[in-house]
């Protein structure tokens, strides 16, 4: 027999199997002699209840077990059958989310030829991964679990928690969860589903969500499971194409929530700022949280005007009125900004203005390695470190030139960036910047690197993070012996940057639990030396734990949306509009000790 005439039996096997698959997607009905252990079936996951839709015979009892949804939780009823009789029940309380299912076929599922290098991804092991995994759903805006969940109030037959962690640093980047429909409905549905998952924006690898997913397939794969489901909105496209790359095929399932604060985005339509950037929607969104009026003046620019009671306060993210102009003057010269810190107490760093080559030989000689940036500028454009050659040097004042005429050239400072946002004189948030880098695969260019982790730097930030391929860029590889042609050996991690501003492909790292007072009180000092309500203040540091710190500048306008989970946008509008917190928190603020 033909080799043809043999595979053509097993070609329509598989079809026929594939077939079956798809239409049990759409099968779903609970038998009515289905034993009393198979019907109304649901998981705990934390965040929340899955309710598996297709074990309700009566729609009249998954409406009232939606309604038993607790408090700040987010109840999902997958699979539902007949959705728009449930909705028609009760329109007032209910919706169809808006998002789309898809299947994996396990059986036909092929796992990935290689392991991603750079990260391990493996289960829940300790209250450290708990914590990093609820740091991992705020940023994503998810609902947080309790870490007693994970220990005491999880079941470890229906439920499976995965993380991904960085090899070098120990961070954990990513996580998910499986559940196992098989064990959680007793039978009732032999498949499983893929929740939560979330990889971090700051992450350095590619490939952590797909290692997740494929973790989890493969998991299942292995306990006989036939399918593998899960959800996505409509409109995420970049997580819709990684699912098709993997072989997850869209069926027909629909889902139902029950109408909350949690999901109010997901039924009430889309916002009217849609233009407005990461760091002025997630001020006018708090704002509207807190019924206060928000008026886009205009969008490109991240300009509004939010109004409460008596009284309208205009900004431009989170620069607003109550920033004075001598405020806001002293912050755009740098020279000025150290001279007055400095006076109050602030520990800074030595400078001086690009003048006669002379000066500049001579302090140059002083400090073996200088940073030059502009007097005034932002968003680290024209800014050089590292500086140990007049060559370099004179290269980097004509480049800062293009953004101020005049240049400060600076001792340099070793040590990490950090950066405390300092709000009505209380710092809320503390993150280390770090510089962009990108690590080899052994076939890619470093310029092809750069590329990719732009994009995802892109993707992660709403467009505001990329690494601009300029002549720091260039100086920083050379430096490193590279070039953008090189194609940089497997494991390999170069810096491409030494820069760690956000909008030149840098990455942030909260630290606001552990950063030394010594540190919180020096970047207090500063913003009242300056006298501003509302500033970013950068140091210089050792370690976020320790007191040694360099001041480096203030910016007037920090981007709030860059440190969550931290509640900078929450006490940005506190400080705004204080009648807008709630009584009892004022009070409960009043009676804290001074």
């Amino acid at each position: 027999m033909a080799q043809s005439e043999i595979a053509r039996p097993r070609r329509k096997a598989h079809g026929q199997r594939f077939q079956r698959m798809k239409d049990q997607a759409l099968d779903l009905k609970v038998r009515p002699d289905a034993p009393l252990d198979q019907q109304n079936r649901f998981v705990d996951c934390g965040w929340g209840r899955l309710i598996f839709g297709h074990t309700f015979q009566e729609p009249a009892d998954l409406i009232e077990m939606l309604r038993e949804e607790g408090p700040d939780r987010r109840d999902i009823a997958f699979y539902v059958r007949d959705p728009h009789v449930l909705l028609g029940q009760a329109p007032q309380e209910l919706f169809l989310d808006p998002s789309h299912t898809f299947r994996l076929n396990l059986a036909t599922y092929r796992p990935a030829r290689s392991r991603r290098k750079g990260f391990t991804v493996r289960r829940l092991a300790s209250r450290r991964d708990a914590d990093a995994i609820n740091v991992l759903y705020a940023s994503r805006k998810m609902v947080p679990v309790s870490p007693e969940f994970f220990w005491n109030g999880m079941d470890q037959r229906e439920i499976t928690i995965l993380v991904a962690e960085e090899d070098e640093t120990g961070a954990i980047v990513g996580t998910a969860m499986g559940v196992n429909h098989n064990a959680a409905t007793n039978g009732a549905d032999p498949g499983s589903s893929l929740w939560c998952l979330a990889v971090s924006p700051q992450a350095r690898f590619p490939g952590i969500g797909e290692a997740l997913v494929r973790r989890l397939a493969e998991q299942y794969r292995g306990l006989g499971i036939p399918y593998l489901d899960l959800s996505v909105l409509h409109d995420n496209d970049m997580a819709i194409g990684l699912y098709e790359k993997l072989g997850f095929e869209r069926v027909q399932v629909f889902t139902v929530k029950r109408k909350n604060t949690i999901n109010e985005a997901l039924y009430a339509g889309p916002s009217v700022e849609e233009r407005l950037n990461p760091y002025a929607a997630i001020i006018v969104n708090e704002a509207r949280r807190r019924g206060i009026r928000a008026e886009i003046m205009d969008a490109d620019g991240g300009f509004f005007r939010l109004s409460y009671g008596g009284r309208s306060v205009r900004c431009r993210e989170s620069l607003s009125e109550f920033t004075s102009g001598v405020a806001m003057s002293i912050c755009d010269d740098k020279a000025a900004t150290h001279r007055i810190v400095s006076s109050a107490g602030v520990k800074v760093p030595q400078q001086i203005l690009a003048g006669d080559e002379t000066g500049l030989k001579a302090f140059l000689a002083q400090h073996g390695q200088v940073v030059v940036k502009p007097l005034r500028g932002e968003q680290g454009k024209g800014i050089s470190i590292g500086i140990s050659t007049m060559d370099d040097l004179q290269a980097a004042i004509t480049t800062a030139r293009t953004y101020s005429s005049e240049v400060l050239v600076e001792e340099f400072v070793e040590g990490d960036d950090l950066r405390l946002v300092v709000i009505d004189f209380k710092v809320v948030a503390a993150a280390i910047r770090k510089p962009a880098e990108v690590m080899g695969n052994g076939r890619a260019t470093v310029g092809d690197l750069i590329e990719a982790q732009s994009r995802r730097r892109a993707a992660a930030t709403g467009g505001e993070s990329r690494i601009p391929v300029d002549a720091e860029t260039i100086r920083c590889l050379a430096a490193a012996g590279c070039d953008l042609e090189t194609v940089l050996e497997e494991g390999r991690v170069i810096r491409v940057r030494k820069t760690a501003n956000l909008h030149t492909g840098g990455t942030i790292h909260d630290v606001t639990g552990e950063t030394n007072h010594a540190l919180i009180e020096a970047a207090i000092r500063a913003a009242r030396a300056i006298d501003i309500p509302v500033t970013g203040i950068d140091l210089m540091v050792k370690s976020p734990r320790e007191a040694q710190y360099h001041f480096i500048e203030a910016n007037e306008r920090p981007g709030l949306a860059n440190h969550e989970p931290q509640p900078t946008a929450e006490r940005f509008v506190d400080f705004l509009f204080p009648l807008s917190v709630p009584q009892p928190v004022r009070d409960a603020i009043s009676r804290r000790p001074a």
